[in-house]
């Protein structure tokens, strides 16, 4: 016989609650979901999701299988010298995408191309976890923050796609230094330079 009630905390717990939380934060986005929502959904006690996962930044990271957290990377690429910040980041970015975590986020890109609730997850992460954090990291304000966020991603997102996904030559198998070299001049000019 079953005992009514909240789940007891076993793995099957955890994974009650990733599967909540994917699900909310697809609905909902990462902004208008709770904790206090996702452990209602899971059927278990708002404690046991901080017990797991400690923050909704990190139970976000968890829900989406990213083996590395942009909390940690971005401020990490974007500290130094204001003027190869767009250099910066582009090393990062294939420096992890070329790494074996890379494997899960290509996997990810790949998925959300074809199924929107994917898309809509990838949506969310790149606009809390990277975009935001980049534009806090590098101090932008002003109404064009947003802006350039969004298109340091279309090169980000482009690159992904074309070295990683499509894998077009000779980018796919081209040295990073190049990509760097050829790519950070317009990633720096979105976040500080003049976009007129």
């Amino acid at each position: 016989m079953r005992r009514s009630g909240r789940r007891p905390g076993n793995q099957d717990t955890r994974e009650a609650i990733l599967a909540a939380a994917r699900t909310i934060f697809a609905e909902r986005g990462f902004d208008k979901t709770s904790i206090r929502a996702i452990a209602t959904a899971a059927e278990v006690d708002p404690a046991l999701v901080h017990h797991y996962f400690g923050t909704k930044d990190k139970l976000f990271l968890a829900s989406m299988d990213m083996p590395l957290d942009p909390g940690e990377l971005v401020p990490e690429a974007l500290d130094g010298p204001r003027e190869e910040a767009g250099e910066r980041l582009v090393r990062l970015v294939l420096t992890v995408w070329d790494s074996p975590a890379g494997k899960a986020a290509v996997a990810l890109l790949r998925s959300a191309m074809s199924n929107e609730w994917t898309a809509r997850l990838l949506r969310e992460f790149i606009i809390t976890q990277v975009l935001r954090k980049a534009i806090a990291e590098l101090g932008m304000e002003g109404d064009d923050a947003p802006l350039r966020a969004a298109l340091v991603a279309t090169q980000i997102g482009g690159l992904a796609m074309v070295r990683y996904v499509l894998k077009v030559e000779p980018i796919a198998s081209q040295d990073p230094e190049t990509l760097v070299r050829a790519i950070a001049p317009t990633v720096q000019r979105y976040l500080v330079g003049e976009l007129s």
